[in-house]
């Protein structure tokens, strides 16, 4: 199964994990761990998104915690692009759009900004909620209310 998910999606994943990184052999290294945790992860996979998706999502988060592992902090606007979307074929938003997202998070409340900030920064909902002393369903209530607020937004600015 998983030879059958590297030889189909191994490309796109490296070129995702490029357009994060900048860096072809950060990415390739990147790429290896990408498959192995889907290799351990795998049978957890429920199915509820594509396997692109869902090898997707397990890149990024790869990629986030390289960036925590080698403690480089990234501003929240390279952040924001990678946060609101889903595929690399989402990333190519306008840059006016991420922007007005900017904007929004900067108007949030200081919770649900920072709770922003380190969910684009790949933190689990539990050390979210450690950070801020919280619940991690409070943590979880602050993202989901922020990003249907940017959502609603940018719907009715005819962004989305």
């Amino acid at each position: 199964m998983l030879e059958k998910l590297y030889m189909a999606y191994k490309d796109d994943i490296f070129r995702y994990l490029v357009s994060l990184t900048h860096d072809s052999q950060l990415a390739e290294e990147l790429l290896s761990e990408v498959f192995l945790a889907a290799l351990t992860s795998l049978h957890s996979f429920r199915g509820d998104s594509s396997e692109k998706t869902w090898l997707i999502s397990i890149a990024r988060n790869t990629y986030f915690n390289h960036l925590r592992k080698n403690k480089i902090d990234l501003p929240l606007d390279m952040l924001t692009g990678v946060y609101v979307t889903d595929t690399p074929l989402d990333s190519l938003l306008t840059r006016e759009k991420l922007e007005r997202v900017n904007e929004i998070i900067s108007s949030l409340d200081e919770k649900s900004r920072i709770t922003v900030k380190m969910r684009a920064e790949g933190y689990s909902y539990k050390e979210i909620a450690q950070r801020l002393g919280i619940a991690e369903t409070s943590a979880r209530t602050l993202e989901f209310r922020a990003k249907n607020k940017i959502r609603t937004i940018l719907a009715k600015e005819g962004l989305l």
